[in-house]
Protein backbone atom coordinates (compact mmCIF):
# COMPACT_ATOMS: atom_id res chain seq x y z
CA UNK A 1 0.00 0.00 0.00
CA UNK A 2 1.43 3.39 -1.00
CA UNK A 3 1.40 6.28 1.47
CA UNK A 4 0.00 8.82 -1.00
CA UNK A 5 -2.92 6.54 -1.85
CA UNK A 6 -3.61 5.95 1.84
CA UNK A 7 -3.60 9.70 2.43
CA UNK A 8 -6.08 10.39 -0.36
CA UNK A 9 -8.47 7.72 0.89
CA UNK A 10 -8.18 8.82 4.52
CA UNK A 11 -9.06 12.39 3.53
CA UNK A 12 -12.17 11.23 1.73
CA UNK A 13 -13.17 8.95 4.59
CA UNK A 14 -12.72 11.69 7.18
CA UNK A 15 -14.59 14.33 5.19
CA UNK A 16 -17.67 12.12 5.52
CA UNK A 17 -16.93 10.93 9.06
CA UNK A 18 -16.46 14.49 10.39
CA UNK A 19 -19.10 16.18 8.24
CA UNK A 20 -21.41 16.87 11.19
CA UNK A 21 -18.78 17.50 13.85
CA UNK A 22 -19.01 20.82 15.70
CA UNK A 23 -15.39 20.72 16.88
CA UNK A 24 -13.67 22.97 14.37
CA UNK A 25 -10.42 22.94 16.33
CA UNK A 26 -10.03 19.24 15.50
CA UNK A 27 -11.57 19.22 12.03
CA UNK A 28 -10.25 17.90 8.72
CA UNK A 29 -8.15 21.06 8.37
CA UNK A 30 -6.34 20.28 11.62
CA UNK A 31 -5.70 16.71 10.50
CA UNK A 32 -4.31 17.83 7.14
CA UNK A 33 -2.02 20.37 8.82
CA UNK A 34 -0.75 17.78 11.30
CA UNK A 35 -0.09 15.34 8.45
CA UNK A 36 1.79 18.03 6.52
CA UNK A 37 3.82 18.91 9.62
CA UNK A 38 4.61 15.23 10.15
CA UNK A 39 5.71 14.73 6.55
CA UNK A 40 8.00 17.75 6.79
CA UNK A 41 9.62 16.40 9.96
CA UNK A 42 9.80 12.89 8.47
CA UNK A 43 11.91 14.23 5.59
CA UNK A 44 14.56 15.21 8.15
CA UNK A 45 14.12 12.50 10.78
CA UNK A 46 12.98 9.38 8.87
CA UNK A 47 10.17 7.03 9.86
CA UNK A 48 7.67 4.70 8.19
CA UNK A 49 5.34 6.80 5.98
CA UNK A 50 2.32 4.50 6.37
CA UNK A 51 2.47 4.75 10.17
CA UNK A 52 2.91 8.51 10.07
CA UNK A 53 0.08 9.10 7.58
CA UNK A 54 -2.36 6.78 9.35
CA UNK A 55 -1.65 8.14 12.82
CA UNK A 56 -1.67 11.77 11.68
CA UNK A 57 -5.12 11.53 10.11
CA UNK A 58 -6.66 9.34 12.81
CA UNK A 59 -5.10 10.74 15.98
CA UNK A 60 -8.22 12.76 16.89
CA UNK A 61 -10.85 10.34 15.60
CA UNK A 62 -12.07 10.37 19.21
CA UNK A 63 -11.55 13.80 20.78
CA UNK A 64 -13.40 14.49 24.01
CA UNK A 65 -14.01 18.17 24.92
CA UNK A 66 -11.33 19.95 26.94
CA UNK A 67 -13.62 20.12 29.97
CA UNK A 68 -14.74 16.47 29.77
CA UNK A 69 -13.86 14.49 32.95
CA UNK A 70 -12.42 11.66 30.82
CA UNK A 71 -10.40 13.94 28.52
CA UNK A 72 -7.14 12.15 29.34
CA UNK A 73 -8.63 8.95 27.86
CA UNK A 74 -9.20 10.55 24.44
CA UNK A 75 -5.96 9.35 22.88
CA UNK A 76 -6.47 5.77 24.09
CA UNK A 77 -10.00 5.71 22.70
CA UNK A 78 -8.80 7.29 19.45
CA UNK A 79 -6.07 4.65 19.08
CA UNK A 80 -8.57 1.83 19.51
CA UNK A 81 -10.96 3.41 17.00
CA UNK A 82 -8.13 4.04 14.53
CA UNK A 83 -7.15 0.38 14.44
CA UNK A 84 -10.80 -0.56 14.00
CA UNK A 85 -11.12 1.85 11.07
CA UNK A 86 -7.95 0.57 9.43
CA UNK A 87 -9.07 -3.04 9.74
CA UNK A 88 -12.55 -2.41 8.31
CA UNK A 89 -12.16 0.49 5.86
CA UNK A 90 -8.53 -0.13 4.83
CA UNK A 91 -8.08 -3.92 4.97
CA UNK A 92 -4.95 -3.76 2.80
CA UNK A 93 -3.16 -1.64 5.44
CA UNK A 94 -0.40 -3.87 6.88
CA UNK A 95 -1.63 -5.46 10.10
CA UNK A 96 1.92 -5.61 11.43
CA UNK A 97 1.84 -1.79 11.64
CA UNK A 98 -1.29 -1.61 13.83
CA UNK A 99 0.67 -1.57 17.09
CA UNK A 100 2.91 1.26 15.89
CA UNK A 101 -0.08 3.35 14.80
CA UNK A 102 -1.80 2.67 18.11
CA UNK A 103 1.29 3.67 20.11
CA UNK A 104 1.74 6.90 18.14
CA UNK A 105 -1.87 7.93 18.70
CA UNK A 106 -1.95 6.99 22.39
CA UNK A 107 1.19 9.01 23.14
CA UNK A 108 0.44 12.07 20.99
CA UNK A 109 -1.73 13.70 23.65
CA UNK A 110 -0.22 16.48 25.79
CA UNK A 111 -2.69 15.88 28.61
CA UNK A 112 -2.03 12.11 28.66
CA UNK A 113 1.67 12.86 29.30
CA UNK A 114 2.95 9.54 27.93
CA UNK A 115 6.43 9.09 26.41
CA UNK A 116 6.73 8.52 22.66
CA UNK A 117 9.05 5.54 22.14
CA UNK A 118 9.21 5.28 18.34
CA UNK A 119 10.33 7.85 15.78
CA UNK A 120 6.83 7.87 14.28
CA UNK A 121 5.27 8.59 17.68
CA UNK A 122 7.80 11.35 18.33
CA UNK A 123 7.04 12.89 14.95
CA UNK A 124 3.28 12.80 15.54
CA UNK A 125 3.69 14.43 18.97
CA UNK A 126 5.71 17.25 17.44
CA UNK A 127 3.46 17.65 14.41
CA UNK A 128 0.32 17.93 16.53
CA UNK A 129 1.89 20.37 18.98
CA UNK A 130 3.09 22.61 16.16
CA UNK A 131 -0.57 23.23 15.30
CA UNK A 132 -0.95 24.86 18.74
CA UNK A 133 1.66 27.51 17.90
CA UNK A 134 1.99 30.30 15.34
CA UNK A 135 -0.99 32.02 13.70
CA UNK A 136 -3.03 28.81 13.49
CA UNK A 137 -2.37 28.05 17.14
CA UNK A 138 -3.42 31.57 18.10
CA UNK A 139 -6.70 31.19 16.22
CA UNK A 140 -7.34 27.75 17.72
CA UNK A 141 -6.70 28.75 21.33
CA UNK A 142 -9.28 31.53 21.17
CA UNK A 143 -11.75 29.33 19.31
CA UNK A 144 -11.51 26.67 22.02
CA UNK A 145 -11.74 29.30 24.75
CA UNK A 146 -14.95 30.58 23.18
CA UNK A 147 -16.40 27.07 23.14
CA UNK A 148 -15.58 26.73 26.85
CA UNK A 149 -16.89 30.18 27.74
CA UNK A 150 -13.54 31.38 29.09
CA UNK A 151 -12.57 35.01 29.52
CA UNK A 152 -9.84 36.55 27.38
CA UNK A 153 -7.64 37.78 30.23
CA UNK A 154 -7.62 38.97 33.84
CA UNK A 155 -8.35 42.70 33.59
CA UNK A 156 -6.21 43.75 36.57
CA UNK A 157 -3.23 41.48 35.85
CA UNK A 158 -3.53 40.17 32.26
CA UNK A 159 -0.20 38.33 32.20
CA UNK A 160 -0.24 36.92 35.74
CA UNK A 161 2.75 38.93 36.89
CA UNK A 162 1.45 38.95 40.47
CA UNK A 163 -1.16 36.18 40.65
CA UNK A 164 -1.37 32.42 40.14
CA UNK A 165 -2.03 31.25 36.60
CA UNK A 166 -5.61 30.14 35.92
CA UNK A 167 -6.11 28.91 32.36
CA UNK A 168 -9.55 27.54 33.20
CA UNK A 169 -10.74 31.15 33.53
CA UNK A 170 -8.38 33.19 31.34
CA UNK A 171 -7.27 32.27 27.83
CA UNK A 172 -4.05 34.26 27.94
CA UNK A 173 -2.91 32.23 30.96
CA UNK A 174 -2.89 29.14 28.71
CA UNK A 175 0.08 30.59 26.85
CA UNK A 176 2.17 30.17 30.02
CA UNK A 177 0.64 26.94 31.33
CA UNK A 178 1.12 25.09 28.03
CA UNK A 179 1.96 26.86 24.79
CA UNK A 180 5.30 28.38 25.79
CA UNK A 181 6.39 25.00 27.18
CA UNK A 182 5.98 23.23 23.85
CA UNK A 183 9.33 24.09 22.21
CA UNK A 184 11.34 22.48 25.02
CA UNK A 185 9.15 19.38 24.88
CA UNK A 186 9.72 18.75 21.17
CA UNK A 187 11.29 15.40 20.31
CA UNK A 188 12.92 16.22 16.98
CA UNK A 189 15.42 18.84 15.85
CA UNK A 190 13.13 20.02 13.06
CA UNK A 191 10.11 20.17 15.36
CA UNK A 192 12.00 22.20 17.96
CA UNK A 193 13.27 24.67 15.35
CA UNK A 194 9.77 25.37 14.02
CA UNK A 195 8.25 25.46 17.52
CA UNK A 196 10.72 28.08 18.71
CA UNK A 197 9.97 30.27 15.71
CA UNK A 198 6.21 30.02 16.11
CA UNK A 199 6.30 30.47 19.89
CA UNK A 200 8.03 33.80 19.24
CA UNK A 201 5.00 34.79 17.13
CA UNK A 202 2.85 34.33 20.24
CA UNK A 203 5.26 36.43 22.33
CA UNK A 204 5.01 39.21 19.75
CA UNK A 205 1.22 38.96 19.89
CA UNK A 206 1.20 39.30 23.69
CA UNK A 207 3.50 42.32 23.57
CA UNK A 208 1.10 44.02 21.13
CA UNK A 209 -1.89 42.99 23.21
CA UNK A 210 -0.30 44.48 26.32
CA UNK A 211 0.20 47.83 24.61
CA UNK A 212 -3.39 47.90 23.36
CA UNK A 213 -4.73 47.05 26.82
CA UNK A 214 -2.84 50.11 28.09
CA UNK A 215 -4.33 52.27 25.34
CA UNK A 216 -1.34 52.37 22.99
CA UNK A 217 -2.63 51.13 19.63
CA UNK A 218 0.66 51.65 17.78
CA UNK A 219 3.63 50.25 19.67
CA UNK A 220 4.46 46.96 21.39
CA UNK A 221 5.28 46.43 25.06
CA UNK A 222 8.98 45.61 25.23
CA UNK A 223 8.74 44.70 28.92
CA UNK A 224 6.24 41.92 28.14
CA UNK A 225 8.35 40.76 25.20
CA UNK A 226 11.44 40.53 27.41
CA UNK A 227 9.47 38.93 30.26
CA UNK A 228 8.35 36.01 28.12
CA UNK A 229 11.76 35.61 26.52
CA UNK A 230 13.26 35.18 29.98
CA UNK A 231 10.51 32.89 31.23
Amino acid sequence: MKANMLEERLREFLKHRLAHSNDNAHDIGHLIRVANNAKRIMEKEGGEPLIIIASSYLHDIVSLPKDHPEKKQSSKLAAQEAVKILSIEFPEFPKELYDAVEHAIITHSYSANLPAKTIEAKILQDADRLDALGAIGLARVFYIAGMLGQGLFHHDDPFALNRPLDDKSYTIDHFQTKLFKLPEKMNTTEGKKIAQLNAQYLVDFLSKLSSEIKGDLIDTDEFIKDFFKEN
